[in-house]
């Protein structure tokens, strides 16, 4: 595969980092002192900016043709605005560096992952094989941070996240340009707008918004829940390992999937192990088996769901629109989705607690039947 190793590198650091922040960081802010709805509210904020972001620069690599300038700045920038972590202590600073931050940072990943298609060109179905490295970042990252963290404290997390920032942003100086198509004019061929009037994309972008609300719970009081069981950090880091060793395994034959089945129904699917998933660490307690159990399911809750929905919007939206159809599955999936779980886990977690991830159970399997139902997976292959 051309460009392999370059590609993968930057997967690599990118999960790294969001191996980094993802599981850590509502620790960390839990150690400054904030409150669960604060929390809650602070961890929304990245995915509300991904909302309009991830948008605007696919707007932008779209029209320009200037993807990897875009991919390049966006993460420089985000460097840059990050570096004041290291004097905020309150709400407010925090929500403002977080705002700032995370509005670059979404710049990056959408744009990259229309990056990777393009250098991959007829082998892009091999997509999953360098993917695979971002998930094998993310383990490396949680494992010793786990590690880290009970020796060392949270304080050391923003020193990790900065310098993961500035490693990720010299990758970026050795990325491909893609084979890009040419830049679109204005009022050319087939419009976004054309594409989402699609019941085949429209109801799957609500699938996705479902599928991440879904994950609220899990993405922002899981490591938390879990320190409330006694499990140590460790303990910690290596569920959620566990949980990504999982999802390196599916995409290792994800490709095969996506040749013999439809791309709807493997949606469906994953929807439904998301659903089991969930359902399993609401009951589960402190047996650590079956949390252990529920973990081996993100290859389906993410691993297949997330590699299926970037080879559907790719199908859907074609070359030329590309960056713009992969924002919009990021922003309305990871960016509202995410937040809107977040912001509620935030407000109801001390109420419901555990409750919430039955909740976030019966959601997974509303996107679901919405697919089915809608007729999606009767779409043509």
């Amino acid at each position: 595969m051309p460009y392999y190793w370059r590609l993968s590198g930057f997967y690599f650091f990118y999960f790294g980092l969001l191996g980094t922040l993802v599981p850590y960081w509502s620790l960390y802010l839990k150690d400054l002192g904030f409150s669960a709805a604060a929390i809650g509210a602070l961890m929304a904020i990245p995915q509300l900016t991904k909302i309009g972001a991830p948008n605007l620069w696919g707007w932008l690599a779209d029209r320009s043709g200037q993807r990897l300038r875009i991919i390049r700045a966006g993460n420089l920038l985000a460097a840059i605005v990050f570096l004041p972590v290291f004097w905020v202590d309150t709400f407010w600073s925090m929500a403002a560096l977080l705002v700032s931050f995370s509005f670059f940072w979404n710049a990056v990943l959408a744009q990259f992952e229309v990056l990777t298609l393009q250098s991959l060109g007829r082998q892009s179905h091999r997509y999953s094989h360098v993917r695979l490295w971002g998930s094998v970042g993310f383990i490396v990252a949680v494992l010793v941070l786990g590690e880290v963290l009970d020796r060392a404290g949270t304080q050391v997390l923003p020193w990790v996240l900065s310098g993961l920032l500035w490693l990720l942003w010299l990758g970026t100086l050795t990325l491909p340009a893609g084979n890009a198509p040419r830049a679109q004019a204005g009022g050319e061929g087939t419009s976004v707008w054309q594409i989402l009037c699609r019941p085949a994309v429209s109801l799957f972008l609500v699938a996705a918004f479902l599928m991440q609300l879904s994950h609220g719970p899990y993405y922002t009081f899981y490591s938390i829940y879990l320190e409330d069981l006694g499990f140590s950090k460790f303990i910690v880091g290596l569920l959620w390992s566990l949980g990504v060793v999982a999802e390196v395994g599916l995409f290792l034959i994800m490709h095969r999937l996506l040749a013999r089945f439809h791309i709807p129904w493997l949606l469906v699917v994953s929807l439904l192990l998301a659903s089991l998933r969930w359902l399993m660490i609401g009951v589960a307690g402190d047996a650590l088996w079956l949390l252990a159990l529920a973990q081996l399911l993100h290859a389906a809750s993410f691993g297949s769901f997330h590699a299926a929905s970037i080879a559907w919007v790719h199908r859907q939206f074609g070359e030329a629109l590309a960056g713009q159809g992969q924002a919009l599955y990021s922003s309305l999936g990871f960016g509202a989705g995410w937040a809107a779980g977040a912001g509620l886990s935030g407000l109801l977690w001390q109420q419901w607690g555990v409750l919430l991830f039955v909740v976030a159970s019966a959601l997974a399997v509303a996107a679901a039947a919405l697919l089915v139902v809608g007729g999606v997976t009767r779409a043509p292959r």
